[in-house]
């Protein structure tokens, strides 16, 4: 009996340890939760004001995070009350619905009346202040794409006020639903319990190659400038966002990886900025590259779990560490590029497209060794031996007198088919951003739990969504380095911290042209029936083409630490000879220059651009650094349990031992 007690004992504490981490993917029967997840879908109020005056923006910067976090708040309540049994939607409407309503009206009265003091008060603001309560899908197939791309079936169109983008309704495409093309049962819930889901990955050989892009033409601007910033190795991490919620704490409500810059937090100046240290090997590039971490829902519990912006927002598990980071800037297909303006910001892709919708949505998914195949609104799957790949082409054009805009997209945009620019617009160095993750594809048979799902970062009410995958970039190169840029570019040379090496892709400029802003329905794994946004950039070449390898390597373990800066709140400076601060080590930097490569070669995969992304973040605790976890004392803290039912079994053995040589 003792020795019973003790193995059951010990298999109990093993099975309660291991796993999903907080047990928000299983229900208490051990069986992977299904993916109908309900959500909130609420218009996007910061994407709507294209113009707000400078006296009245440190309010409406406060009022869009605090939308945020009202919407993040009526979320956790849904999600409460799905796993307390559910409420239907009459109560829920009651309960969770209409109280965000009120608060919305509120926080968006107080925008209205903070323009209305500095400028004239917009009109229709108040009809954005109702919400719509999104029930989960069935987990069945959608059907096939219809003439257009879109998909049909159930569980498509966005009904209510919160669909309503720019004025009209626009139904939600296949893309980024959660809908499996192939029928295959969906399971799994993720380890925050909001997702991902299985239907939200695609077999990356069921895609079908791109076509070739269009050659540039005679007066391209056809070199390429190439910054090795790192890999974010050392964990610099935050929930931050300054470009969109500047001064507010959590405001993105998932985490960051930072590149380049070292200074960057929701309270950096720009002062701030120009004075940090860099990652970057050229130390005159002290730009600031963020997107959100990558993690494996594998149980792992970072040091977020119980932190805004981690657990609390179902972003939960691992923090993946990118194998490479590449940073190219590239020209124009059509002419020569203009220098960026100093403190020029620019966001690609849409933090909230699973309910905006796909308009401005630029995410770009891929597999090393087949980049001319990309999925907008699918994770890969990758074969054995290929790397995830995530690739962001930044906006080209710039409207030649703003840094940045209200919505922070009106004054950047990216070029036509042609590669022209839209009038008033002049063409500036493309960044193009690749980062690479050592990640296996995931067990979708048992919902990830042999091999774990893979997400990035999102605000809690999206899902995780692949499709919600977007960059944020800061331009603090300093203005000599920038002229070399711009001459490098126009001159056709490969230039910058590692064109020398071999290793730095090189991809042409091509034309970027704005799509119909539908991404495209994408085949389930096996499925073999796939059907790529005909605005996509293209690949040449085969689907087995090599990957072009990147200038950033880690060969360290992954780190899950974080160091954040502390606030500042000191104003407006651009001087370019500000002193760099030790927070980051300097990397060796290589002679700057290469040869120019054959106008001939392949361009490297591009996605379907699309207008740049606007979203607004909101105001929360402050932001607990991520760290890894599992000191000897905290291993030694959880293994009791496990020592005392060993000794019971040994107990229990030795007294049945002892029995049978007894006499009775």
């Amino acid at each position: 009996m003792l020795g019973g007690a003790g193995l059951v004992g010990a298999n109990v504490y093993a099975s309660a340890t291991e796993g999903w981490g907080d047990g928000s993917g299983a229900d208490a029967s051990g069986r992977v939760l299904s993916s109908g997840m309900a959500t909130i879908d609420c218009p996007d109020v910061g994407g709507r004001l294209t113009a707000v005056p400078d006296a009245a923006r440190p309010e409406v910067d406060r009022e869009l995070a605090a939308l945020d976090q009202q919407i993040a708040a009526a979320y956790q309540q849904v999600r409460q009350a799905g796993r307390g049994g559910g409420e239907d939607a009459g109560s829920a409407g009651e309960t969770i619905m209409k109280p965000l309503e009120e608060k919305r009206s509120e926080s968006i009265g107080r925008i209205a009346d903070a323009l209305g003091r500095a400028g004239e008060r917009p009109r229709g603001l108040d009809d954005l202040a109702a919400c719509t309560l999104r029930p989960g899908d069935s987990g069945q197939a959608t059907g096939t794409p219809d003439g257009d791309g879109r998909q049909g079936g159930t569980g498509q169109g966005q009904g209510g006020a919160g669909a309503e983008q720019g004025g009209s309704a626009q139904g939600q495409s296949g893309s980024g639903q959660g809908q499996s093309g192939s029928g295959q049962a969906q399971n799994g819930a993720g380890q925050g319990g909001n997702g991902p889901v299985v239907s939200d990955y695609a077999d990356i050989t069921a895609v079908p190659p791109e076509a070739p892009a269009p050659p540039p033409q005679a007066d391209a601007s056809r070199g390429t400038f190439t910054s090795d910033c790192g890999v974010n190795a050392g964990g610099l991490f935050n929930s931050d966002n300054v470009i969109v919620a500047p001064g507010v704490s959590n405001g993105a409500h998932h985490f960051h990886d930072y590149i380049g810059n070292q200074g960057n937090n929701a309270f950096a100046s720009d002062e701030d900025l120009a004075k940090a240290g860099t990652s970057c090997a050229d130390q005159g590039d002290k730009s600031s590259y963020y997107w959100p971490v990558l993690r494996l829902q594998n149980g792992t519990r970072e040091r977020d779990a119980g932190a805004p912006g981690g657990g609390t927002e179902g972003n939960a598990g691992q923090i993946v560490t990118p194998e490479q980071v590449t940073l190219t800037f590239v020209g124009n297909p059509r002419g020569k590029v203009t220098a960026m303006p100093r403190l020029l910001r620019i966001i690609t892709g849409d933090a909230k497209a699973f309910v905006n919708g796909p308009g401005n949505a630029n995410a770009s998914w891929s597999c090393t060794g087949y980049e001319n195949r990309q999925l907008k609104d699918k994770y890969p799957l990758c074969p054995p031996g290929s790397d995830v790949v995530r690739t962001f082409r930044f906006q080209s054009c710039w409207d030649g007198r703003n840094i940045d805009s209200a919505n922070h997209r009106t004054h950047v945009a990216f070029t036509a088919a042609d590669g022209s620019c839209p009038a008033g617009f002049e063409p500036i160095p493309q960044l193009v951003q690749r980062i690479v993750y050592d990640v296996d594809a995931p067990s979708l048979a048992d919902g990830g739990r042999t091999v774990p799902l893979f997400a990035v970062d999102s605000f809690p009410e999206q899902l995780h969504k692949p499709v919600t995958d977007h960059g944020d970039f800061i331009n603090v190169f300093g203005e000599n380095l920038m002229r070399e840029m711009v001459d490098c570019i126009n001159s056709g040379r490969a230039c910058g911290s590692s064109a020398d090496d071999g290793s730095a892709a090189t991809p042409t400029p091509t034309p970027t042209a704005t799509p119909t802003a539908t991404p495209s329905a994408t085949a389930a794994p096996g499925d073999g029936s796939s059907e790529q946004n005909g605005g996509s950039e293209q690949n040449g070449g085969s689907s087995t083409s090599p990957p072009a390898p990147s200038a950033s390597r880690s060969g360290a373990a992954p780190r899950h630490d974080a160091t954040t800066s502390p606030a500042r709140t000191t104003k407006h400076d651009t001087d370019d000879k500000a002193a760099p601060a030790v927070s980051a080590a300097p990397r060796s930097t290589p002679a700057r220059s290469a040869p120019a490569p054959s106008p001939a070669a392949p361009s490297q995969a591009a996605p379907a651009p699309v207008t740049a992304a606007a979203y607004a973040p909101p105001t929360a605790a402050g932001t607990e650094p991520q760290a890894s976890r599992g000191s000897l004392a905290e291993t030694g803290a959880h293994l009791w349990p496990a020592a005392i039912g060993t000794l019971l079994a040994l107990s229990g053995l030795f007294m049945l031992l002892r029995a049978r040589r007894m006499r009775y």
